[in-house]
């Protein structure tokens, strides 16, 4: 567990180097805990040493040492452990065996300094002469950093047990480091019951191990009884401490507490952590001594730890009113308390003041008065900060407290309902706690009236419509103005950004311009830091892709710079979408994973990348994937993402449930989520939907329906700004086109499909949009082939989907027309490197094998299949791939135009050269 110090080991591998070598004698100092012992047992397992003879002296231990006349007659090595524990006997019997090394031997000599009868000098007081040939070494020995603690949690708790880089943390500063401490810790923490989850919370509650408690208590509790207080004045104060500090706690007055300090220090019960400041080796022996402190002498001490604390500078507010608590002054505890909340919000650690504040106000028996001033301080921090379910829990049970004042009963709804909004994706209730602030508040406080209104101008919630935003915009304007307070009229300004460049009003990007992102005043600068955001989360969905870059760089820089951890989270989110859409994809998934795991108490704000991450696996063919993260793991309900990633994620399952041929399903999801696009009335956030809807409306007969769809989509774009809808758009008509001249029979009206499918894809490509290019030009491909094929009648794959229109066994076997449009094949063949580039393997090898079915034979290869022995054919390969990522056999046939009976061929072949058992066994060989 312990790793030996590479110095010592090569300090005594020089005794015996050479057979003319000198002695090495090698002093090996470190305090309690650190692996003396264990460095010792390593030492004598040298590999340069394999004739040496090994004697181990354990001083202080009956029988634990060698005659002296036995010690020398051969070369040795000579392991001589806690030497602090040796009394002058053994030290004279010890310092002669020393003096007698011979060349060829060597010795290594442990000791605790803090330990030692006289400092600095291990073998006693007197100084002891040296052979001249003897090389005389010291080593120290010093407590683990944070990643060998890590490696050692691993070690204890095993390698399947998480252990959160926060909880290795409090390890490392629980412990001191010191490895005997960690390691038992990490034995209790394995072993309480319920089992260890990882996080640092578990890690302060688990108490201390017995071996520290008793060695910090013994050493302790030789200070005499007029000494002790000053020890458990550090124990109360439990951090490092200037000895006037500990003094002033301790009560004991200047000399007899300097008397007391020289004690404790003498007797190893504190030691000197820094210059000038004292406490405890290892922290967690403070809770050891404390909880052996009787209660009335324990709760004056923590009534003098607060007043000295009071005049440190900062103030430690936090820890000066737990002081006040542990005292019994409550008054004094929370007054503390808000001072903290101020000073951790005001430097921009929300999530700090949350959770004392949350702390504070659940417990029972806080007064009106204090829960009055408390609870605002704990909204505010909680709407800038990240999610916290408990914050919302206290938020809703304070808010019906009859005994609280109007006005603040109205701020708390309103930062409620914004919790309930923006974090927790809770958005109609939400709307509703927001309406009822806006309306209490209106008669008493106009700046946070303003608030409130500014908020339901948001529109990315369900549910209201965009000219319900806009006459919430109206009012918030005014009230802003009304109040004459400038961070107000920035949180409406930046709300107004959202809402504009929604729906790409013209005047949007004026809008921008005029944010204040120079402002000093730190409020106006998180506001205008949103506002740079949600312009750049309006710019990915219109398609502003080159324009995201800077707006991201500014705002986060500015959300960073004022402290609104939110902003930051969010600008996160919107620069995964924007990777996704330009063909980023190169370690995308992971950057994905990542900001799930990091937001995994908010898992509303990670939506982006629980949508992007499910696209990934569409696009990759891991359906069973795909389901799961577009669901969002069953964290909330994908109705409440907001309306455009709850569209995008809506265009993806309807493609899955098409190429799953499940053409009804699919169609009833389009008209549920095409409902909710079109009651908002935000046209461009349509743009990932509509394709898809359309298709499965046409593809289920409902034309009608499917031309409504296209119809209004082009009236509420209008002449909007929005390049993504308007090449969706075109996109869309190219379904429609399709799916008519495939229904009626004419084959003549796919060229123009063909075009409009060009006409997207050169739209994307301007973006640009690489995989939807992709796509729209195999689409555009596969209209110009069936047209080709006389009358129609070689099938025509969906759009994008990759199922046969006319059922995937009509094409197997196949050779395809005879003179094939050459300038389809080659646009063919380009999309399936452009798939494969990607990383989007589902579509590399549908394209491939549409391919397949339109090019004639390949001239000079003999007659009948080819022979691959115990190699995987390309085909099977293919059908592998796609079977190792969870697609059926049904849906595999649909993707590579074979009958599932090829396709069951293919697997069993795949299987028999590959050795593999089952699916799962094919995907780990493969």
């Amino acid at each position: 567990m312990i790793a030996t110090c590479g110095s010592a080991r090569r300090s005594l591998a020089r005794a015996f180097a050479a057979p003319d070598a000198g002695p090495v004698l090698l002093f090996v100092e470190g305090a309690a805990g650190l692996g003396k012992t264990h460095l010792l047992r390593e030492l004598a397992e040298l590999p340069e040493t394999p004739d040496v003879a090994r004697l181990w002296w354990r001083c202080g231990a009956e029988g634990g040492r060698p005659e002296e006349d036995e010690v020398w007659r051969e070369p040795a090595l000579l392991l001589v452990d806690d030497v602090h524990r040796a009394d002058q006997d053994e030290l004279r019997r010890l310092r002669r065996v020393l003096a007698g090394m011979e060349p060829g031997s060597a010795a290594a000599v442990t000791y605790r300094p803090e330990e030692l009868p006289v400092p600095g000098m291990p073998l006693g007081g007197s100084a002891m002469t040296y052979p001249f040939r003897l090389t005389v070494l010291g080593d120290r020995l010093a407590p683990w950093d944070e990643e060998r603690v890590r490696r050692a949690a691993a070690e204890v708790l095993g390698e399947g047990e998480s252990c959160t880089a926060e909880a290795v943390s409090a390890l490392r500063e629980r412990t001191g480091g010191v490895p005997r401490a960690v390691v038992d810790l990490l034995a209790m923490l394995r072993e309480q019951r319920p089992a260890f989850t990882g996080t640092a919370a578990e890690v302060a509650a688990a108490g201390v191990p017995a071996r520290l408690a008793e060695l910090v208590l013994s050493r302790t509790y030789a200070v005499s009884p007029a000494h002790r207080p000053l020890v458990w004045a550090a124990a109360v104060l439990d951090g490092p401490a200037a000895r006037d500090e500990l003094i002033a706690v301790s009560g004991l007055g200047a000399v007899p507490g300097g008397d007391a300090l020289l004690r404790a220090l003498e007797s190893a019960a504190l030691a000197e952590l820094g210059e000038g400041r004292y406490g405890f080796a290892v922290p967690l022996a403070a809770d050891a001594v404390r909880d052996t402190v009787p209660g009335p002498v324990r709760q004056d001490l923590h009534r003098r730890a607060a007043g000295v604390l009071s005049r440190r500078q900062p103030v430690p507010w936090a820890a000066v009113g737990a002081h006040h608590r542990a005292a019994g002054e409550y008054r004094g505890w929370l007054r503390a308390v808000e001072k903290a909340a101020e000073s951790a919000a005001a430097s921009g650690r929300h999530q700090e003041a949350i959770t004392l504040l949350e702390r504070t106000l659940a417990t029972p028996g806080i007064p009106p008065q204090a829960r009055a001033r408390l609870a605002p301080l704990l909204a505010r921090n909680a709407v800038t900060g990240l999610r916290s379910d408990q914050t919302v829990e206290v938020l809703e049970q304070i808010v019906r407290d009859a005994d609280l004042p109007p006005a603040v009963r109205g701020e708390l709804r309103l930062d409620l309902g914004l919790m309930l909004s923006n974090q927790m994706g809770r958005f109609a209730e939400g709307w509703r706690v927001l309406e009822v602030a806006a309306a209490e508040l209106r008669e008493v406080r106009s700046v946070l009236a303003a608030r409130a209104m500014a908020a339901l101008v948001t529109p990315y919630w369900p549910g209201a419509s965009l000219d319900v935003h806009r006459g919430w915009l109206i009012k918030a304007a005014a009230a802003a103005d009304d109040s004459g307070d400038d961070a107000m009229r920035t949180a409406v300004l930046a709300n107004h950004v959202g809402l504009a460049m929604s729906w790409a009003d013209p005047e949007a990007w004026d809008l921008v311009e005029r944010l204040p992102v120079q402002s000093t005043d730190p409020a106006c600068a998180r506001q205008a830091a949103r506002g740079l955001c949600n312009a750049a989360d309006s710019a990915v969905w219109l398609g502003f892709y080159r324009r995201v870059d800077g707006l991201l760089t500014e705002g986060r820089e500015l959300a960073t710079r004022s402290g609104a951890p939110y902003t930051e989270h969010s600008a996160s989110g919107t620069r995964l979408l924007q990777e996704w859409w330009t063909g980023q994809w190169l370690g995308l998934a992971k950057r994905c994973e990542d900001f799930v795991a990091d937001t995994a108490d908010m898992p509303f704000l990670s939506s982006d990348a629980y949508v992007v991450r499910g696209l990934l696996a569409v696009a990759q063919g891991d359906w069973g994937e795909a389901r799961a993260w577009l669901s969002q793991r069953g964290t909330f309900g994908t109705e409440n993402l907001p309306v455009p990633l709850g569209a995008t994620a809506a265009g993806a399952v309807i493609r899955l449930t098409l190429a799953r041929q499940e053409v009804a399903d699919a169609a009833e999801q389009a008209r549920s989520a095409w409902t909710v696009v079109a009651d908002k009335g935000v046209w461009p956030w349509a743009a990932e939907l509509a394709p898809w809807a359309v298709e499965a409306l046409a593809r289920a007969g409902d034309t009608a329906t499917a031309h409504v769809m296209v119809r209004d989509f082009a009236q509420g774009l209008g002449d909007a700004d929005a390049p993504a809808a308007r090449a969706a758009l075109s996109w869309s008509r190219a379904v429609l086109a399709e799916s008519e001249a495939l229904a009626e029979g004419r084959p003549d009206g796919l060229p123009a499909a063909a075009e409009t499918y060009r006409k997207a894809a050169a739209a994307y490509a301007e973006l640009p949009r690489p995989y939807s290019q992709a796509l729209t030009t195999e689409c555009a491909a596969r209209c110009e082939l069936a047209a080709d094929a006389e009358g129609g009648a070689v099938e025509s794959a969906a759009a994008g989907a990759g199922e046969s229109r006319t059922g995937p066994a009509a094409s197997a076997g196949r050779e395809g027309p005879p003179n094939p449009s050459a300038s389809a094949i080659a646009e063919l063949e380009s999309c399936a490197q452009h798939f494969t580039d990607l990383g989007a393997v589902w579509d590399a090898t549908r394209a491939r094998a549409l391919l397949r079915t339109r090019q004639p034979a390949k001239k000079g290869r003999p007659p009948g299949r080819p022979s691959h022995s115990d190699q995987l054919s390309p085909r099977e390969a293919e059908v592998a791939q796609l079977a190792s990522s969870g697609l059926t056999n049904r849906e595999i046939a649909a993707t590579l135009h074979l009958s599932p009976r090829t396709v069951e061929q293919h697997i069993a072949g795949a299987m028999r050269k590959t050795g593999a058992l089952s699916r799962r066994d094919l995907a780990h060989r493969l």
